[in-house]
């Protein structure tokens, strides 16, 4: 594929999910966010699995690929996004976006654990940019601290979908050493991680309501659409042309996107530490994914 191509599959997921963090405060309300993230994954995993279909993908996967698959759907299609909606309750969606951007630091380390990738000094400096960038944007925040609780509940949130993510990520990297197929293991990922969380949300008596306004639908099909089936096959796809390590790149644009929908929608108030904080989270990035 040509260097343009390559390129449109890197601004595609970058994007999509840059957007999604604000689509997602669309789903909040009405619908409790388990049963709106068992929707959105729902939907999600159907469309894949008609497009593996079409195209005459093989699906007859063994009973240990389907336990893997379910694994990695509990993780990444499940969990996380059950914790993102939770803490964008309370939370700006560009603050969880931010938040989020640190993913590439926990794969980096959890790859060390669990498939033994070594770890370099130049993704040391990028993690401790990082994370000092991330506290400059929410340092504003922080000083509410004391006197609110459900703030520090909903970061807590933030990062156990972070820690979820980074897992499921590191499960989906362990099946692609098993020669597992990408598109029909993220499907069938998809659809049992939104079984899961309905079983979960039937098992601690939540409602199976759908909300019929515009707002709730048409973002539920965008999130699941755009966000979950296109932006996913662009960046896998882009994984298998330039590298996992390039195709990273695009966690890096994310957060900058989602801070600028948060400013113009939200009402999110940019100040001279947030910017700062910015740039270090973008620079720490790109240090820790730069090879030498």
């Amino acid at each position: 594929m040509s260097r343009s191509g390559n390129f449109f599959l890197f601004l595609i997921p970058a994007l999509i999910w840059g957007s999604t963090w604000f689509a997602i405060t669309f789903q909040l309300g009405n619908v409790d966010p388990l049963v709106s993230v068992s929707y959105r994954f729902l939907l999600g995993g159907i469309i894949l699995l008609i497009y593996a279909k079409l195209r005459r993908l093989p699906l007859n996967f063994t009973v240990g690929q389907h336990l893997r698959s379910v694994q990695q759907g509990i993780l990444l299609f499940g969990i996380n996004y059950w914790l993102v909606y939770l803490a964008e309750q309370t939370l700006a969606s560009g603050l969880v976006a931010v938040a989020f951007s640190t993913l590439i630091f926990f794969n980096i380390g959890f790859g060390a654990i669990f498939m033994k990738a070594r770890i370099t000094s130049p993704v040391v400096i990028g993690a401790v940019m990082g994370l000092v960038g991330t506290v400059l944007i929410y340092k504003t925040e922080f000083r509410n601290f004391k006197t609110s609780p459900e703030y520090i509940l909903a970061l807590a949130f933030a990062i156990g979908s972070i820690i979820s993510a980074s897992l499921g990520n590191i499960t989906s990297a362990l099946n692609q050493r098993r020669a597992m197929p990408v598109i029909q293991t993220t499907a069938f990922g998809m659809v049992y991680g939104s079984a899961i969380m309905a079983l979960i949300a039937v098992l601690i008596g939540k409602d199976f309501t759908i909300e019929t306004s515009s707002s709730y639908l048409l973002s539920l099909v965008y999130l699941s659409v755009f966000g979950s089936v296109i932006a996913f096959t662009a960046y896998l796809t882009l994984i298998g042309k330039i590298g996992a390590g390039k195709a990273a790149y695009t966690i890096v644009i994310v957060p900058v996107i989602a801070i600028a929908i948060s400013t113009i929608f939200e009402g999110y108030q940019l100040d001279s530490y947030a910017i700062t904080g910015i740039l270090m989270l973008v620079v720490g990035n790109i240090v820790a994914l730069v090879k030498k």
